[in-house]
């Protein structure tokens, strides 16, 4: 099964229901962000990992990066949806890429006076705003997710990955969100997770339904992107940053995953500011929720 793509070219990204227009429904999937939605009228089903869950409203829901997760509408919803890079919040950065939720539920906590004007604030103020580059709403929006999440993680219950598939994946994705710019093979893998290497394979393709050379070049790609919104570094420097050996390679990957040059993404793409950056989102294989 082949991998689906986010388009996307901000660290922070949110919508909402648009007048129940907009389904919250999404087949199960896996990405480097951390996923939540405050539901204000409506019910959902939300699934992370093997825990199914009704949300209802006043719940908010958050999924951690790496955390297979979906949504089944039940009836209309009102809602707000956050995708967030956790590299916006490095104060909590172990925590997202180290532990997860217990579950992923947190009853009540949209009612919260205090959590529900922090939320508003994000959604209406990216709603006015320019987000993508813009250093004072940059710098609102992240006290704004700092605060928030200041709120929510001790509502939490907090805990390493289970042994298993789940875990592994995990441990994979997050050595290689880590480690992307440097030199990354399956054997580099298998020596420093300790996994056998024809494992690690399998993870990505039969869990992930993508290719490793393909899942370290997205996150190539994506960091590249961030870098060319800067006016500081030259696109070959840029290159190198990210982990290419030649500028030839580079063009040819980022062309395959934009779509554009870099330099056509420099001049044009990089003014988009349609959610979160470019990192891949993986449909798993209907075994991928468990272990």
């Amino acid at each position: 099964m082949s991998a689906v793509y986010e388009n996307r070219a901000s660290d922070f990204f949110c919508r909402g229901d648009n007048n129940y227009k907009a389904k919250l429904r999404c087949s199960p999937h896996l990405h480097y962000h951390i996923e939540f939605v405050q539901l204000l009228e409506g019910e959902t089903v939300g699934l992370a990992d093997t825990e199914e869950t009704l949300i209802e409203p006043g719940d908010i829901f958050i999924a951690f990066p790496n955390q297979v997760h979906s949504f089944v509408t039940k009836n209309p919803e009102k809602y707000r949806l956050f995708i967030v890079s956790p590299d916006l919040m490095p104060e909590f950065l172990p925590i997202f890429t180290s532990r997860v939720p217990s579950s992923a539920l947190i009853k009540g906590a949209g009612l919260d006076p205090e959590i529900n004007a922090l939320t508003k604030t994000l959604f209406t103020f990216t709603g006015h705003h320019h987000t993508g580059g813009d250093l004072y709403s940059d710098s609102v929006i992240r006290g704004c997710l700092l605060a928030l999440f200041g709120k929510l993680l001790p509502l939490m219950s907090l805990s390493a990955p289970r042994t298993g598939d789940s875990r592994a994946v995990r441990e994979v994705v997050g050595y290689c969100s880590e480690h992307f710019a440097e030199e990354l093979s399956l054997e580099v893998l298998e020596s420093e997770l300790h996994l056998s290497k024809y494992y690690i394979s399998h993870l990505f393709s039969g869990k992930l339904g993508i290719r490793f050379n393909d899942y370290i070049n997205s996150l190539r790609i994506s960091h590249a992107c961030r870098l060319l919104r800067r006016e500081d570094m030259q696109i070959t420097e840029i290159a190198e940053a990210v982990g290419f050996s030649t500028l030839r390679t580079f063009n040819r990957a980022f062309a395959k995953f934009r779509g554009m040059t870099p330099s056509e993404f420099r001049r044009d793409g990089a003014t988009r500011t349609d959610g979160a950056s470019l990192l891949p989102i993986y449909r798993p294989i209907s075994s991928a929720s468990k272990d």
